[in-house]
């Protein structure tokens, strides 16, 4: 007989029963998130709504006792101070690559240039979000200044004072901090170069291009690519093909890359080659662009033309 059977036999001449077991000891290591049904949904509608990884909303859900909104809150923080890590390992990295974005809304239209390393990564849907949220931050900017009853305006922000914009109604922060969480997501550095904007009253058009244009019902109209150009016209009434004329003159500034508007009397060649309206046609070189322009009864007075990657001096287009 055992020396442990020997005990329990004792000890039931003793007491009548055998010992109760000892209970075993469990250790707490927080809140943990219950595996029932409604944590699974809030974990899949945490998920769906953040697009984080599984891991991470679990953690944020188990961090937040289960908490949707504060789960979400702390997701957000997370992956902010990640991304401003990010940003300063990879600040000085060349980004040429990155995408021109064009939106319209109203008498209002922007460009805005984002930028990354590689176009592979300019090719992924988050950046484009990005590119997205920029030309909306741009978009609620310009809305917000004043109208010019009579004449048109434009306007420039350089990479500074983008960055510094609100990120808008649905998303907290500004800009830059938008910025951080994209490079902490794709992993490449990324800058917002700049934007343009351009106000028209009645009376005026403008007419747009992007070249390579990519358009998905997920980005709020917006039209993607590596070129971009908008042509400020004037007409004195409205015409049916405005839409036709303004997109051909915004491929002749693509295509062309005039520095200046010029006028009807400029003579071609010479000084006058870079000048737009003595630029040969760029759809029709036999004539100069003033000649296409001439019958289509608009008048044009300023231009913009973005190309992606290029050097900080082209940033504005006189």
């Amino acid at each position: 007989m055992s020396l442990l059977r020997s005990l329990r036999v004792f000890l039931v001449a003793r007491t009548g029963s055998y010992p109760s077991p000892q209970p075993r000891h469990t250790f707490y290591a927080g809140p943990r998130l219950s595996a029932s049904a409604s944590s699974k949904e809030l974990l899949m509608k945490l998920r769906r709504k953040t697009g984080y990884s599984f891991v991470n909303c679990k953690k944020a859900l188990e961090t937040c006792g289960g908490d949707l909104k504060q789960a979400e809150i702390w997701l957000h923080k997370e992956a902010q101070k990640e991304g401003w890590s990010k940003a300063a390992k990879l600040q000085g990295r060349k980004t040429k690559e990155g995408l021109i974005g064009l939106l319209q809304e109203g008498n209002t239209t922007v460009l805005v240039e984002v930028n990354c390393e590689t176009d592979f990564v300019s090719r992924n849907l988050k950046f484009q979000l990005l590119v997205q949220q920029v030309a909306l931050g741009t978009m609620m900017h310009c809305q917000t200044l004043k109208d010019q009853p009579s004449a048109y305006s434009k306007g420039f922000l350089n990479s500074s004072e983008l960055s510094g914009l609100p990120a808008g109604p649905d998303r907290e922060g500004s800009l830059k901090d938008q910025l951080a969480l994209a490079i902490g997501k794709l992993g490449e550095n990324m800058i917002l170069k700049r934007a343009a904007w351009v106000k028209v009253p009645s009376g005026f058009y403008v007419g747009s291009y992007v070249h390579g244009a990519m358009q998905s019902p997920s980005l709020h109209k917006l039209v993607l690519g590596k070129y971009g150009a908008l042509v400020i016209c004037e007409t004195s009434e409205q015409k049916t093909n405005l839409e036709d004329v303004g997109r051909r003159l915004g491929q002749h500034v693509v295509g062309m890359a005039p520095l200046s508007v010029g006028s009807l009397d400029d003579e071609p060649g010479g000084e006058a080659e870079t000048k737009m309206l003595s630029q040969p046609y760029l759809l029709d070189p036999s004539i100069t662009l003033g000649q296409y322009v001439q019958p289509q009864g608009v008048s044009v007075v300023d231009f913009v033309r973005f190309e992606c990657g290029e050097g900080e001096e082209a940033a504005e287009t006189e």
